[in-house]
């Protein structure tokens, strides 16, 4: 039987409309980066600077894609709309100090408010989770509520389009109703001719420069295209560059 497509037997296509973005970026603000979008129907990875793509960082807020399944399979959320309290004292987001469900927290990337989730899945369950999802290096220590911010979990934009692909395959050890869930509490933006992005920031500022984040998928026509971008991050302003 024929292989079902991959990221990792894929054909890598240097745009040179994104090269040009990415010359762009490095010129006027001195600042490096990459995007890649996969097209498992051509098994084509399409972007730009492919030796940033394969290096990784901190994965940050994006990681709240895994967190957010974790806590749907394990129970410890048990659905979209389950209120989860904030914890009191002042956060350095105004949004984030109140209660609020699950897809609100993602909407406004709820640091504090995920790793109570986190927290509550545990450390245990948390390490089988993230080694069954070949989640970049699977490395997440011995603190089970920072290791996405501060380390030692890391992950490549092409690890991000794998995890992101396998996801919308349904071939990610999650039921149905997880990776159902999931996809509902996903901010997202409609485009053009019906297309939906789903997508998820991040930004690690643990190391210099930092890294901000944009993962997700495209979906078109009945097909999910995974994408992921990264690039650095010198100061506040640069954030709004993702």
């Amino acid at each position: 039987p024929q292989e079902t497509p991959a990221p990792e037997t894929a054909t890598f296509y240097e745009d040179p409309r994104l090269s040009e973005v990415f010359a762009n970026l490095q010129a006027e603000h001195a600042l490096g980066g990459a995007f890649v979008l996969y097209d498992r129907e051509q098994n084509l990875l399409i972007g730009c600077n492919l030796t940033r793509a394969g290096a990784r960082f901190q994965p940050a807020s994006t990681f709240k894609i895994l967190n957010a399944l974790i806590a749907f399979e394990t129970g410890v959320v048990s659905s979209a709309d389950e209120i989860l309290p904030y914890g009191g004292g002042p956060q350095p987001v105004k949004a984030w100090e109140q209660d609020m469900n699950i897809k609100e927290a993602m909407a406004v990337s709820n640091v504090p408010l995920f790793q109570g989730i986190a927290r509550r899945i545990g450390l245990e369950r948390m390490r089988d989770y993230v080694a069954r999802a070949v989640y970049g290096n699977a490395q997440i220590g011995g603190v089970v509520d920072n290791f996405w911010l501060k380390g030692p979990l890391a992950i490549s934009i092409l690890e991000q389009i794998s995890f992101i692909d396998r996801l919308s395959r349904a071939a990610l050890p999650f039921s149905p109703r997880s990776l159902e869930l999931l996809r509902d509490i996903m901010p997202r933006e409609s485009g053009p001719a019906q297309t939906i992005v789903y997508f998820k920031t991040g930004r690690a500022s643990t190391t210099r420069p930092g890294i901000g984040w944009v993962v997700g998928w495209v979906h078109k026509d009945g097909q999910d295209y995974p994408f992921a971008l990264n690039l650095d991050i010198n100061k506040d302003a640069d954030v709004d560059l993702r």
